[in-house]
């Protein structure tokens, strides 16, 4: 799985309370994804604001977790978190927390956008070079595909940087944590559908202009577009909600004239 268990309880001490959370009377749910030996978990369990949750795939920290918390043990829930249906488990919605696998993160947060409607809000421990990457503004060569797409429905703040000795093994890179607060957008202006396939294929070959990058995805969409001397790290999140509405448009035109 990649994974590197976290060993400096005061960093885990940070994680947990960087994560809203409701009142005692009214607490959050929470799921931490990948509890590992429960070096976070502890933290969380004693937060009376919150009901935490746990995915544990691996059958050795799920048994570790069962014998040293065992008020924990009948919300664990052993298996993939990718693979969860999290609609039927957290209906009423869910914060998510964890030190995600190097290997695995870019799919979490997909999984998470996938269910943005659930998780207002997510605090995660990842590779530092990801988490630049998914809270960089357009106009870096580090905005991406992810920084788009979750900044699309996300607000994300770079919380702070944890170096390589405070994890056992040391991964070879440092990791940092970061934050992501659900913002006000319900619904984008376009085909949301066609906005990830536009902007998946505009940074497809991110050195190219994007009437290239569209080219080899769309292929020709006629008449030029003012973003076509562009690359796509130069687009805002607005910018491709309005290449997407433009893209539509053309698809549709070549759509009919093909019917004609």
């Amino acid at each position: 799985m990649g994974q590197h268990f976290l060993t400096d309880l005061n960093i885990a001490r940070k994680i947990a309370s960087s994560l809203g959370g409701g009142t005692a009377e009214c607490p959050a749910t929470v799921l931490e994804v990948g509890c590992g030996m429960g070096v976070l978990t502890q933290f969380l369990l004693q937060r009376d604001d919150i009901v935490t949750y746990g995915a544990e795939i691996d059958a050795e920290s799920v048994e570790y977790l069962h014998e040293h918390y065992p008020d924990f043990a009948p919300r664990l829930i052993e298996g993939d978190f990718l693979k969860m249906d999290m609609r039927e488990r957290f209906g009423g919605g869910v914060r998510v927390i964890g030190n995600f696998p190097y290997n695995i993160s870019s799919q979490i947060f997909f999984k998470i956008i996938e269910n943005r409607d659930l998780v207002p809000e997510c605090v995660g421990m990842i590779q530092r070079e990801v988490a630049v990457r998914l809270a960089e503004p357009p106009g870096s060569r580090d905005y991406g595909i992810l920084s788009v797409l979750l900044q699309a429905w996300y607000d994300i703040e770079y919380l702070f940087t944890v170096g390589e000795k405070v994890f056992n093994p040391p991964p070879k890179v440092k990791s940092a944590v970061i934050r992501l607060r659900r913002n006000g957008v319900r619904s984008l202006d376009c085909d949301e559908r066609l906005f990830v396939k536009v902007v998946k294929a505009s940074f497809g070959q991110r050195r190219k202009m994007l009437r290239n990058s569209l080219r080899a995805v769309f292929g020709d969409l006629g008449e030029e577009h003012r973003f076509f001397t562009m690359r796509a790290e130069q687009l805002s999140v607005a910018d491709f909600v309005e290449l997407t509405q433009w893209v539509d448009g053309r698809l549709q035109e070549r759509g009919a004239a093909s019917e004609q």
